[in-house]
């Protein structure tokens, strides 16, 4: 009885013993885990680190080099126009020339996301120490970037943005709107066999697809000439301005998304689009306020802005702003208003 009892004592002690080696060895197992795993926490950590202190330098680098680019393009910005987003739209014809046919300053306001449309008669003549003649044809000359410094000097207005959309973009993207409903002021017949264009659209409430708009736009009648054209394009955003702004638009973002991306030339980088897009939220529901340059036509044809009354109607449409006195001092190495 009592080797019985000793050997079940015996036992019951290497059991315990055994046991006691168990838990230590599982211990120092998961001690073992556990400095692997702050191990590779710790060194994950300085990799994510070293990674993220990698990319915001590179960040910041690709900042700078957009704000070079930004100033390269834009030239000194004036800080009166910071509360304003200005942006010029440029259409241009599909022909060699290469002119613009439409020219428009499209200004959001940041703050109550209000708009403005000055509409500039690609007629306007403008003379400058290395530019002399019709505005519009200055875009076969330069580009976009030549537009934005003859506008902003003929407006007296910061530009912060261009687009450049052609006739055939143009059209597909009302396409894809769905087209637009206009009312269309006078019988539009016109010929021209040279440029191939061929305009026939009726007088009334029509419903016009991205080529009839294209020709409404392009229409010149004899009654206004470049005048009745620009009316048309402001009357053309206003319903396209109350157009974008259905609910029935938004499943074509995408689309339409993608035609900015790839199939127009815009000034607008990664943190423009941030802007603009910001910009666009903060969009009213009241229709643009409406502008044409003023000015007079010549015998020849051309537009001659009127300095004083654009200084005024500026000053009107931003009001914040002392344009009237810029306007006065003009650009030391231009005459933007000489007649031809």
């Amino acid at each position: 009885m009592t080797n019985t009892t000793q050997d079940n004592v015996d036992k019951k002690r290497k059991y315990n013993k055994r046991r006691r080696k168990i838990v230590f060895f599982r211990l120092v197992f998961v001690l073992i885990i556990l400095s692997l795993v702050g191990t590779a926490i710790l060194f994950a950590g300085y990799s994510l680190y070293n990674a993220g202190t990698r990319v915001y330098g590179e960040f910041v680098e690709m900042y700078q080099g957009y704000t070079d680019r930004k100033t390269a393009r834009m030239g000194a910005a004036d800080p009166k126009f910071d509360g304003y987003t200005n942006i010029l739209i440029l259409g241009v014809d599909d022909s060699e020339r290469q002119e613009a046919d439409t020219i428009l300053v499209l200004s959001f306001s940041n703050e109550t996301g209000n708009s403005r449309i000055i509409g500039i008669p690609r007629d306007t003549w403008i003379a400058s120490r290395n530019y002399s003649g019709k505005i519009g044809t200055f875009y076969g000359q330069g580009g976009a970037s030549l537009l934005v410094r003859e506008v902003s000097k003929l407006l007296s207005i910061s530009i912060h943005q261009y687009i450049v959309i052609d006739m055939a973009t143009f059209a597909e993207l009302i396409d894809i709107l769905g087209g637009l409903d206009i009312y269309v002021e006078e019988n539009m017949d016109y010929e021209d066999e040279a440029a191939g264009l061929s305009i026939h659209i009726a007088q009334g409430y029509q419903h016009l697809s991205g080529e009839d708009v294209q020709k409404y736009l392009r229409y010149r009648g004899e009654k206004l000439g470049d005048v009745g054209r620009v009316q048309r394009q402001q009357k053309f955003i206003k319903a396209l301005y109350a157009k974008v702004l259905q609910l029935d638009t938004l499943p074509k973002l995408p689309a339409i998304a993608d035609i900015f991306r790839n199939r127009m030339e815009t000034s607008a980088e990664i943190f423009d689009s941030a802007h603009l897009a910001n910009v666009l939220r903060k969009m009213s529901s009241d229709p643009p306020t409406t502008l044409m340059l003023p000015g007079s036509e010549n015998v020849d044809g051309a537009w001659v802005p009127n300095v004083a009354e654009i200084a005024a109607r500026m000053s009107q449409l931003f009001p914040v702003q002392d344009l009237v006195k810029e306007s006065a001092e003009g650009d030391a190495d231009s005459e933007p208003f000489g007649e031809p």
